[in-house]
């Protein structure tokens, strides 16, 4: 609603955010580096006079960002992690944030004097669950050494499985829950994306390696295999992808990122989409592991992932 994913309606995103709690969704995710803290401001508009028990903010922070909307780095030490508290905290207009959590490890800061930054905050009454995104096993060990993680973000979906090797057995060893986005593959999976089909300035996919031509060819043969099974279910290609995600545990939150109220009320519809073990074969044998082309971020954004693909 922000940014990324080129201009977005205001009225429009303000409408969905309202959609979505009164469809019964608490869960509401950003960063406040998404726009320039542009989405934190709209989001205050967008809950202003709404009960602030009646949903939770998960907010990651410590991406760097210069004039021109560049990307510098990450800051993970102790004293920008209550710089950027302070800061969001005005700009939502809030006493707390439910779910805080570094946007992206940062290689000079150890993560335990990041974690035990955020842990002050918690003892304060400022935060009240820790969160984690984009960090390997060990970290989430060595974090959870220093003080409870929520949960951890991270891509997942029918195009991204590699948290599946190690990540998601570590989370649920430790009771660990994962807030999974990019469920529908930045589009690619929403059974809509078309080969060709050029990007708005400031859309990220333009840059995206698995949107890139010959890459996006191959992935979208994919969803076409996907389409049948949906179709022979009675749903979209967006639904089952959500579907899917929704139907690996009740450990995982599916991160849904509706720009309106139309997209909203199909990944909604979702919810009503259950999967058999005949169909999670059949979605299996449409997009196995591994069957995706092109990796999930740019060259410069991979070696500060979680995982490698």
């Amino acid at each position: 609603m922000s940014e990324v994913y080129g201009p977005a309606d205001r009225g429009e995103s303000i409408a969905t955010v309202h959609a979505a709690l009164d469809a019964g969704v608490i869960v509401i995710d950003t960063g406040d580096f998404y726009g320039m803290g542009h989405n934190e401001l709209l989001l205050a508009e967008a809950l202003r006079g709404r009960p602030r028990e009646s949903y939770r903010l998960s907010v990651k922070f410590g991406q760097l960002r210069g004039p021109g909307r560049v990307f510098g780095g990450m800051d993970g030490r102790p004293e920008a992690v209550r710089n950027f508290l302070a800061y969001s905290l005005t700009r939502l207009g809030v006493d707390h944030i439910d779910v805080y959590r570094p946007a992206r490890l940062d290689p000079a800061v150890p993560i335990e004097e990041t974690v035990g930054a955020i842990k002050e905050m918690v003892d304060a009454g400022h935060v009240r669950e820790i969160g984690l995104s984009e960090v390997t096993a060990e970290t989430v060990r060595r974090a959870h050494a220093v003080h409870p993680i929520a949960d951890l973000q991270i891509e997942f979906s029918l195009l991204s499985r590699a948290v599946e090797a190690e990540i998601l057995p570590t989370l649920r060893e430790l009771g660990i829950a994962m807030t999974a986005y990019g469920v529908l593959g930045r589009g690619l999976l929403s059974g809509r994306w078309r080969a060709g089909q050029p990007t708005a300035p400031g859309d990220m996919r333009g840059m995206s390696p698995r949107f890139a031509d010959g890459n996006v060819q191959h992935n979208l043969a994919l969803v076409e295999d996907l389409r049948r099974v949906a179709d022979a279910k009675g749903c979209t290609v967006a639904q089952l992808a959500i579907a899917w995600v929704a139907a690996q545990g009740t450990d995982i939150l599916p991160l849904v990122g509706a720009r309106s109220r139309e997209r909203l009320s199909e990944a909604l519809a979702a919810l009503e989409v259950r999967l058999d073990a005949a169909d999670l074969a059949e979605i299996e044998k449409a997009a196995p592991v591994g069957a995706a082309r092109g990796d999930r971020y740019p060259a410069a954004f991979m070696s500060n992932l979680g995982t490698d693909s």
